[in-house]
């Protein structure tokens, strides 16, 4: 089976190509690029390396999440926008599955984890469990045994039940550097850590769990695929705590609002908080049909510690709405979307300036974005915010078929 895979889970940027029991091509990229930049690029690059027809590919394998939210975003959408053209499934791999899978053959605990940010994790719990084949009594291989599926949860919990299974345990993921100290003393078994050729997401281990999960029907169709985002229930939390907490409780929220209502012609930018995400959504629906954010990816993106989103608020309701992620040092901005009956009244300039000068605040020093190239005023206004032009996703877009441009803000 020849599988193609995507793994644009976390700060590795992944592609590969497999053929039954042997890997084809792996390329991968760990550096201070967004996946929206490399990834078609690295794809092109395998299919011309390796003289791939993407036609002769059986399936298509992808991280599914948890995640980064970009990152899934951008890697579901490839891989359903070419499991669509080449009419192929799609094989889901869970994250900590694939990272998991890097261990093949370790019959000891393996835990991979995930940096969730505040204090959180995506991690499980794995081993290998042998199987010897009839007639030869030396050679074995492995099924890997999933001891705790894939979840989000505080560092305390997982080295509690890494204790409570009391065997030698082997840590991976970009997790372990991040909270290595509080699981030193957290730890009660000893612990070792995975190489670095072994530690992070890689889509060759994608490509091979993909087999097996193939091997068991495991596929879906391009339409019935979404990404994994694992931590709905701890971000609803986390929005609820932040609204009880924060600079914008309900009652002053409230109180905002009205005073907005009595000043009809001023528009007001903010900070998003959880009362904001219905709007928001029904804004990007109205404004992007198919291609805008849930309800549920808004309220994950704005519980992030590496996040800002802001609202645009005219007479009491939510009129635009922008975003940035910091990923190391470079701010990718989503979700600009401006109420029809508002446009050409500077609110989207509005929003970004005050999105690009917050943006300082969390280290960001380089912003980037995608447009529709069809799409001039959008355009116009980045160029007069100070973007530039670095480059051209062809037909990335849908309904109607449209290439990106990207722009860069450098510093």
């Amino acid at each position: 089976m020849k599988i193609l895979s995507i793994d644009t889970s976390g700060l590795v940027g992944a592609v590969a190509v497999s053929d039954g029991d042997m890997l084809v091509s792996q390329f991968s990229v760990q550096y201070k690029t967004t996946h929206s930049e490399i990834l078609m690029p690295m794809l092109d690059d395998i299919c011309k390396k390796i003289n791939l027809d993407l036609s002769t590919i059986d399936a298509i394998a992808v991280a599914e999440g948890p995640g980064s939210f970009t990152g899934l975003r951008i890697g579901s959408a490839t891989a359903k926008g070419l499991a669509l053209a080449l009419d192929k499934p799609i094989i889901p791999v869970p994250t900590v599955d694939g990272i998991a899978y890097n261990l093949y053959g370790v019959e000891k605990i393996i835990c991979p984890m995930m940096d969730a940010r505040r204090n959180q994790v995506y991690t499980g719990l794995y081993t290998f469990v042998p199987k010897t084949y009839e007639g030869k009594s030396l050679e074995r291989s492995f099924d890997m045994q999933v001891i705790h599926e894939q979840f989000a949860t505080s560092v305390e919990d997982i080295a509690d039940r890494i204790n409570e299974i009391g065997k030698p345990v082997v840590l991976l993921g970009d997790g372990v550097p991040v909270y290595h100290d509080k699981l030193e003393e957290l730890l009660k078994v000893p612990y070792s850590l995975a190489p670095f050729f072994q530690n992070r997401q890689n889509a060759a281990a994608v490509a091979a769990l993909a087999g097996v999960y193939a091997s068991e029907g495991r596929t879906v169709n391009a339409d019935d695929f979404a990404p994994d985002y694992l931590r709905l229930s701890q971000a609803e939390r986390e929005a609820l705590e932040k609204d009880k907490s924060g600079a914008e409780s309900k009652a002053k929220l409230a109180e905002k609002k009205a005073a907005s209502r009595n000043n009809p012609g001023i528009v007001r930018i903010r900070e998003m908080s959880a009362e904001d995400i219905e709007d928001a959504y029904n804004l990007e629906k109205t404004n992007l049909g198919k291609e805008a954010w849930t309800q549920k990816q808004l309220l994950d993106a704005l519980t992030r510690d590496d996040t800002i989103y802001l609202v645009a608020e005219k007479a009491g309701r939510v009129v635009g709405l922008c975003g940035v992620q910091n990923i190391s040092g470079e701010g990718e901005i989503t979700n600009v979307s401006v109420s029809g009956d508002c446009r050409r009244e500077g609110v989207a300039y509005k929003m970004l300036k005050q999105l690009l000068e917050r943006g300082h605040g969390i280290g960001i020093k380089d912003y980037t974005l995608e447009v529709r190239a069809k799409n001039t005023p959008a355009i116009g206004l980045y160029e007069r915010l100070g973007f530039v032009n670095e480059g051209v996703r062809p037909g990335f877009y849908d309904e109607p078929k449209d290439d990106a441009v990207i722009y860069w803000k450098r510093k």
